[in-house]
């Protein structure tokens, strides 16, 4: 028999890939394909936390203002929620090497369940965020047309005159940005603790300008939804890829001799968590201890 008819019945290690030697080869290979891949990630997302630290040291009180609206219940119960996902992810690595396929597939399967327990989550936010008119963007906001009789214009009350907390009736016709509180503007005044920046941004003759002021705040959600939106499609990336790791599991594929696939998928659910875990300090609870001044 030729050398080349011999060739055919060499002996490759399951989920020896044919461009690899070996399996040490590939490992290699993909680990460092994965981290490379984080890496550009982390300089993707470092742009957004960039132009959120600028913005906020500019005008922290718009910003403060911004967050104190935003739900820290659910913003600290998603933070929980992706907290055990990552457990969750970790056991699956565990029992990938201990070929325990079982295992593999309920813990893939609880993984996905709390990513989407996120998702809903951050749907329900971003549902109450269009009905009070705070999507950054003009037109996209409910549409709720002013009491027959009215003229919006001109009975809206001034930001200046709405106090933190007040409940006031949503008249949106054209689904615009609405702000209307400012009286972390006011409080920062009285207590004489502006930045530069903010007596410049929020004011115009001296007085406090609702528009101004509404303006920072803009930048606020604007922020919030380039974040928490980038984030959430991650999470949906990472959704999809657990959908097809559940079926390789299913089918018997990982065992103490190749799990790489799964390690590497739990690398990158790891991240998405990591982000979230910076993400929501950051957007929920930074100046809400003005609250406590108010």
């Amino acid at each position: 028999m030729s050398s080349h008819g011999s060739d055919k019945f060499v002996y490759h290690e399951p989920g020896l890939q044919h461009q690899f030697s070996d399996m040490e080869q590939q490992e290699a290979s993909v680990s460092i394909g994965m981290w490379a891949f984080l890496a550009q990630e982390i300089m993707f997302f470092g742009g957004l936390f960039t132009a959120y630290l600028v913005f906020r040291s500019k005008y922290p009180m718009a910003f403060a203002a911004g967050s104190n609206h935003l739900d820290a219940f659910l913003g600290g119960l998603n933070t929980i929620v992706l907290i055990v996902s990552s457990l969750t992810m970790a056991l699956t690595v565990y029992y990938a090497q201990k070929g325990k396929r079982n295992l593999q597939v309920i813990l893939i399967l609880l993984t996905m369940a709390f990513g989407a327990t996120f998702l809903v989550v951050k749907a329900i936010e971003y549902t109450d965020k269009y009905n009070h008119g705070l999507i950054p963007a003009a037109g996209l906001n409910k549409r709720v047309a002013a009491p027959a009789g009215t003229r919006y214009e001109t009975e809206t009350k001034p930001c200046w005159e709405h106090h933190h907390g007040e409940e006031e009736e949503y008249i949106n016709p054209k689904g615009e940005f609405e702000w209307a509180d400012c009286s972390l503007a006011k409080l920062a005044q009285d207590k004489g603790f502006l930045t530069t920046a903010e007596k410049t941004g929020y004011f115009a003759n001296g007085q406090l300008d609702g528009d101004k002021f509404r303006d920072k705040v803009r930048i606020f959600f604007f922020l919030y939804f380039m974040m928490t939106g980038l984030h959430a499609l991650h999470m949906i990336v990472g959704l999809a890829l657990m959908t097809w790791l559940l079926w390789t599991a299913f089918k018997g594929y990982y065992n103490a001799d190749y799990y790489m696939p799964v390690e590497m998928s739990g690398l990158y659910w790891h991240f998405v968590d990591i982000v979230w875990i910076f993400l929501f300090p950051l957007l929920y609870l930074l100046g809400r201890h003005f609250l406590a001044e108010h």
